[in-house]
């Protein structure tokens, strides 16, 4: 038997009815569904110290159980100290089942650590894409405390084939992610 990630079944089984009800798509193929999930880390303090790269590319390694790579600058910025093509972040594009493995794990497990969580901003970018912003890394259960040398934080986007906000803004919602209780009009 192959294996399937919960989210996944979930959006199978139950999302794709509720949203197909909720706008009245005529087809399946019609509801929107998630991409990819891009967790994007800004290093900037690595113009200085360089191991701070690998540090970073290692921790998003172990949070999304995929190899991280670096980003490089696209010009210099003599403010910044910054050269084109230094080392300025690390990035990772989970897809498949990587991809609802993070997200369960995201919603189920590191949220919920979040000091004073109340939920996350209902923002969306005008394509149905999300961006959530996270500020520390050491909400993540994979990252051991003891061993963090900067607290970094990331921005995690999801990217979806949503044709506007509301339909984004729908499918998130019953995948479970906790939006603040606001009404969008």
């Amino acid at each position: 038997m192959e294996y399937t990630p919960n989210l996944k079944k979930k959006y199978r089984e139950e999302i794709i009815p509720a949203l197909k009800k909720e706008f009245n798509y005529s087809s399946v193929m019609q509801v929107p569904r998630l991409e990819k999930i891009v967790i994007n880390q800004g290093v900037g303090a690595a113009v200085a110290d360089k191991k701070l790269i690998e540090v970073a590319a290692n921790e998003l390694t172990t949070i999304s159980g995929q190899k991280a790579i670096s980003t490089m600058s696209k010009k210099d910025i003599s403010n910044f100290k910054l050269r084109q093509h230094m080392p300025i972040g690390v990035k990772v594009t989970l897809r498949r089942e990587r991809m609802y493995e993070f997200l369960e794990r995201l919603i189920n497990v590191s949220l919920p650590r979040i000091r004073d969580f109340k939920g996350v901003n209902a923002k969306l970018d005008g394509r149905g894409n999300y961006t959530l912003g996270i500020t520390e890394q050491i909400i993540f259960p994979e990252i051991d405390i003891d061993k963090v040398t900067k607290i970094l934080g990331m921005e995690v986007t999801f990217v979806t084939n949503a044709k506007s906000d509301e339909e984004g803004y729908a499918l998130m919602r019953e995948f479970g992610i906790p939006f603040k209780n606001i009404k969008r009009g």
